[in-house]
């Protein structure tokens, strides 16, 4: 046994000590491995260290210049909540409510109903004695806006928080190019700004300040190509982005071809400038000289002078910021005639006036400078929430554009460089429920219309925002309907120092916002990421909106009258058209012409069986038969049977009408 293990030995422990003197070596090869990325890490740090502080780090900063948006982390890795129950609320919508639950799962309303089955683990919401409401959409912002020589105090970041904390889970911004400079370009430059910055979801309007072919190809590229289907021209503005009445006309043609919404600023920019000429001369240097040189008139013309050039080719209109109870009359009238107009009060016109103009204190007077300007008139905002109510006006936004105290006071000693902007984006919702829903102009259901679905369908974002429905994106808001809140300046979520709303007590207000499924109020604890939300393609031609165009087409078409005996239908087929007749006793031929211009021959109707019949009401409108009309008379009004000897009558006529003669009623 001695032996064999000491043969054994002679073979093992050379092995051994080779096996051992590899190990040695591997592990004096990691430790100088180690030791040397140990000192290159230290050897990094000291380096940053020693370098010269800067905003950003050399990452963050090329992805700020980068024109790709941001990818986004998916959402079941964003949140281990990504399934959420909201349970025993009152689903609203704007065609109705109903007590029912909602099952959300990775962004998408999954179920709507009663006893739902849905997976483990979900979050539950209890929304016992309150409103499940679909996320407002706020259809007028500017954030981050160049404007006046500075920038707004707001931007995609801090305004898509306070947009959060009031229960609007998607905005509509404003990208205004400067004169001469590319759209597409102007477009590019806000996409930049605010893909890694927004807290909600958004998406562009697009203005248009000057006017070129290159501008006509570059609006047809931006429906086609980058989800835009609407485009703002200024009527305002002179000398900066003001168009003028042949400009307009042009523009509202484009938009109508490319199945666009056009959107007008309306004043009268030419007699603005002059009157504010003339106030300066007059020594009328503070905010009040801003109400004043644009007075209630002045808006209103350029409220009808845009129906009217709209009009002319059937486009779409939609006025920004109705202000005054003047232009909300207007467009309830043009509405009324039939136009395709639609009108968005603000929370600024719907909340407050503009008595504070004449405040003694010129930095209140200055926070509540805007375009079109508040009214002075104290009625105005009831005036427009009745309005608002009664479908007069459609939908609302808040033309959130914030300015601070220092950057309003440029305008110290000239009215006309005051930075044109106030806040809203917040305060939006509550604001029209205190003065909407619990003054009883109207309902739950109607302030869903004017706070989101109208927006929804208007900019063709229905069903996917809007509403409450399967497939449909999970932005919900969980309202109370007993929270009250004082709105301040010193609790407001905004960037700027000062609130127009301040003291103004809401009944009404969000204590879960859902956005995409996640949870960005969470019982009134507002909980916003930078960059989760974003941009959503608007495409043309909105159901909502060109189907009324359409049926407009159809019933205004033109008509022109030739003289050599035909008569061609050109323009307004409504009107009746009444055939007249030759000396043969035949109709003339009847020629319609379809709105491209193409004729369609009608042959002449016959009329001679037509001629003997008996009516006792009149035509209708149209020139058709009226349906309450009968061909039974008493009389001896009947056909001469002289002119029916060729067509033999198949019935008798009967003398004594069944029930007896009604000759003895009357």
């Amino acid at each position: 046994m001695r032996r064999r293990l000491r043969q054994n030995r002679a073979l093992w422990v050379p092995f051994l000590r080779v096996t051992t003197l590899s190990f040695r070596q591997e592990l004096c090869s990691v430790l100088v491995s180690f030791s040397s990325h140990l000192v290159l890490v230290c050897l990094c740090v000291f380096l940053s260290l020693t370098r010269d502080d800067q905003p950003e780090n050399d990452a963050m900063a090329a992805r700020a210049q980068s024109t790709t948006p941001v990818r986004k982390v998916p959402i079941h890795l964003q949140s281990a909540q990504n399934r959420l129950l909201i349970k025993n609320g009152k689903v609203v919508n704007g065609d109705g409510i109903q007590d029912a639950d909602v099952y959300i799962e990775e962004g998408i309303i999954k179920q709507v109903g009663n006893n739902l089955i849905v997976p483990g683990g979900s979050r539950l919401i209890d929304a016992r004695g309150k409103y499940v409401i679909p996320g407002g959409i706020d259809t007028h912002t500017h954030l981050q806006l160049p404007f006046m020589g500075t920038t707004t105090a707001d931007d995609f970041y801090t305004g898509t928080r306070a947009a959060l904390a009031g229960g609007t889970t998607t905005i509509i911004d404003f990208v205004i190019p400067s004169k001469g400079q590319s759209l597409i370009e102007a477009y590019k430059q806000w996409r930049e700004r605010a893909d890694e910055k927004v807290a909600c979801d958004y998406a562009l309007h697009v203005a248009v300040t000057w006017w070129s072919p290159e501008v006509q190809q570059e609006m047809e590229e931006l429906c086609r190509d980058h989800g835009i289907n609407s485009f703002k021209m200024f009527m305002a503005y002179k000398d900066l982005w003001q168009l003028d009445d042949t400009e307009l006309f042009e523009a509202f043609e484009r938009c109508k071809q490319l199945g666009a919404v056009a959107q007008v600023h309306a004043e009268n920019g030419d007699i603005i400038k002059e009157n504010c000429k003339k106030l300066l001369a007059a020594g009328v240097t503070g905010p009040e000289g801003h109400e004043m040189s644009r007075p209630e008139e002045v808006e209103a013309e350029a409220v009808n002078r845009a129906c009217v050039l709209a009009n002319q080719v059937n486009c779409p209109l939609y006025i920004v910021h109705v202000m005054s109870k003047s232009a909300g009359e207007v467009v309830a009238e043009k509405r009324r005639q039939g136009i395709v107009v639609y009108g968005e009060p603000i929370a600024a016109s719907l909340a407050t006036d503009g008595k504070h103009y004449w405040n003694s204190c010129w930095r209140h007077a200055a926070a509540h400078v805007m375009g079109p300007p508040l009214r002075p008139d104290s009625t105005t905002p009831d005036y427009l929430m009745d309005l608002l109510a009664n479908d007069d006006l459609q939908l609302t936004g808040t033309d959130h554009c914030t300015f601070s105290s220092a950057q309003k006071e440029m305008g110290k000693g000239d009215f006309t460089k005051i930075p044109n902007g106030v806040n809203g984006v917040e305060e939006r919702m509550s604001l029209i429920w205190e003065k909407g829903v619990v003054s009883g102009k109207m309902d739950p259901t109607r302030f869903v219309a004017v706070t989101s679905m109208n927006a929804a369908k208007i900019f063709n974002m229905y069903p996917k925002k809007g509403c409450i429905a399967v497939g449909s994106d999970a932005d919900i808001v969980i309202w109370d309907p007993k929270l009250e809140h004082t709105i301040s300046a010193a609790t407001h979520h905004s960037a700027v120092d000062f609130n127009i709303f301040e003291g103004i007590t809401c009944r009404g207000g969000p204590e879960y916002v859902i956005a995409n499924g996640r949870v960005t109020v969470d019982e009134g604890q507002v909980k916003a990421v930078q960059g989760y939300g974003s941009f959503i393609p608007t495409s043309p031609f909105a159901p909502f909106v060109y189907e009324a165009v359409t049926e407009r087409e159809k019933v205004h078409q033109l008509i022109k009258v030739e003289r050599e005996g035909r008569i061609v239908a050109v323009r307004n087929t409504m009107v009746p058209v009444v055939p007249q007749a030759t000396s043969n006793g035949e109709a003339l031929e009847l020629n319609l012409s379809s709105v491209n211009g193409g004729e369609e021959v009608v042959a002449a109707a016959d009329h001679h069986f037509a001629s003997h019949q008996h009516f006792t009401r009149p035509p209708t409108s149209s020139g058709g038969r009226n349906m309450q009309d009968t061909t039974f008379s008493l009389s001896s009004e009947y056909p001469n049977p002289a002119d029916e000897s060729d067509n033999k009558r198949s019935t008798i006529r009967v003398k004594a009408p069944p029930g007896g003669h009604s000759t003895g009623l009357w």
